[in-house]
């Protein structure tokens, strides 16, 4: 098998990192398991580790410092076939270790590699949860008035039932990545290495001594004696094909219509109180109904009817893989606050793309073609105007008819607010358009 690694991101650390050998073995690994680069994510956080997602030719998704393992579980939940593997840092380690400990009691199928220097090699070499009490690093003495984690020991005690614990420098790395990879559960390599570029200046070590330090905390091989259990992803599959759920989308069959032969993203763009989400998820369920796929991202504050309230929904005859709205095919712009929320997207805009814009709210220029609608001279309240847009959109995309609508309110609203919605829904059909 050809090599994974990305031939225009050549791997660049600092002269002697043990990093570089860590990536070279994961990507042996790769190969002698003859995985392809649509069959892998790499998921990393902040540090000299979290290079490696730019470096594979592969999937890829780079978080926040000690996230990477919420972003790995719901990739690994939504996409069950990829090899997900996770790199991180003992400074990750350290940050995210609530993360880590519920990964290891989980046991969801996933590969976590630990590059383990013993400092934050990339902020000034300021001491980590695994940093040595006698070693020397940037932030003074607090490391000797704290013990070092030890990894292998504590990802063991939480569940984790395949550890390894090898030196950058071991020539079984890669088969010992590769079995992690093979395992079918959580596992964890923790990999005991240099960083020249900080660590080393004030703590002289060669790659002998670094196996030495290794031999003495412990070599670790693999199957954890009394932790091997069902993996977490095949047992929940199994539980949730058990349970009754509200809304089992996978069973319904399609009770409307939808004219839609792509992707179709809507922003619906306005504040808190104008029942923006709900609008969202009206529009969401109609295209469910249809049966349609679709995905829902609200943004909004904390605080409480003060704010912008945004929802994208997109949706699609296939399978989403990639949930974003980069181009949006309709904005419903209903509030300052919300248009003030999304500056960027308004130069994207296209002579293609659907304006719903409320009379009152100014927006940016834009290339798109705009249904203005006075909805104060409608009578029409702030809390009502998303739902009215949306029978606007529907008859402007073409997407639903408005019965399409109608019948999805009664279906999901709860009859306290059905009789309105539908009334909502039939005014707004009747707004004239562009």
């Amino acid at each position: 098998m050809p090599s994974l690694l990305n031939p225009s991101r050549p791997p660049v650390f600092c002269p002697g990192c043990s990093h570089e050998r860590s990536l070279r073995a994961l990507d042996k690994a790769f190969r002698e398991l003859h995985l392809s680069p649509h069959e892998v994510v790499i998921v990393s956080d902040i540090g000299c580790s979290g290079l490696f997602d730019v470096f594979f030719a592969t999937h890829a998704f780079h978080g926040l410092h000690g996230r990477a393992l919420t972003y790995a579980t719901g990739i690994k939940l939504a996409q069950p076939q990829a090899t997900v593997v996770v790199v991180m840092g003992d400074g990750g380690m350290g940050i995210g270790g609530a993360h880590v400990l519920a990964a290891c009691r989980r046991n969801l199928d996933m590969t976590l590699l630990v590059l383990n220097n013993f400092n934050f090699g990339m902020t000034g070499g300021q001491s980590s949860c695994t940093t040595p009490q006698k070693a020397r690093v940037g932030s003074g003495f607090l490391n000797t008035l704290e013990v070092p984690l030890d990894v292998c020991r504590t990802v063991a005690a939480a569940g984790a039932p395949f550890v390894v614990r090898r030196s950058a420098y071991s020539p079984d790395l890669w088969e010992k990545m590769a079995q992690a990879l093979r395992y079918s559960g959580f596992a964890v390599v923790d990999v005991w290495g240099l960083c020249p570029g900080r660590y080393l200046k004030a703590n002289p070590l060669s790659p002998k001594d670094v196996d030495g330090m290794v031999a003495e905390a412990g070599v670790w091989d693999g199957v954890v004696a009394g932790n091997e259990r069902r993996e977490y992803g095949s047992a929940y599959a199994e539980h949730l094909g058990h349970s009754p759920v509200v809304w089992d989308w996978k069973g319904i069959e399609a009770q409307g219509r939808a004219n839609l032969f792509g992707r179709h993203g809507t922003l619906f763009l306005g504040a808190a109180g104008e029942r923006v989400l709900s609008a969202g998820h009206l529009w969401a369920m109609t295209a469910v109904r249809a049966g349609l796929h679709v995905t829902q991202k609200n943004d909004y504050n904390i605080t409480v009817m003060r704010g912008p309230s945004v929802a994208e929904v997109l949706l699609s005859p296939d399978p989403i893989v990639y949930p974003g709205i980069e181009e949006p095919d309709a904005v419903v712009a209903l509030a300052r606050e919300g248009v003030e929320r999304a500056p960027q997207i308004w130069s994207r805009l296209t002579e293609r793309t659907l304006v719903i814009q409320a009379a009152d709210v100014s927006v940016p220029n834009h290339a798109g073609r705009t249904v203005v609608v006075d909805f104060k001279s409608m009578e029409i309240a702030r809390k009502n105007r998303a739902m009215v847009s949306l029978s606007i959109l529907a008859r402007w995309t073409g997407i639903f008819a408005i019965e399409d609508l109608v019948a999805s309110a009664a279906a999901t609203l709860p009859s306290s607010q059905r009789d309105g919605a539908v009334r909502l829904l039939r005014q707004g059909a009747e707004v004239p358009g562009p």
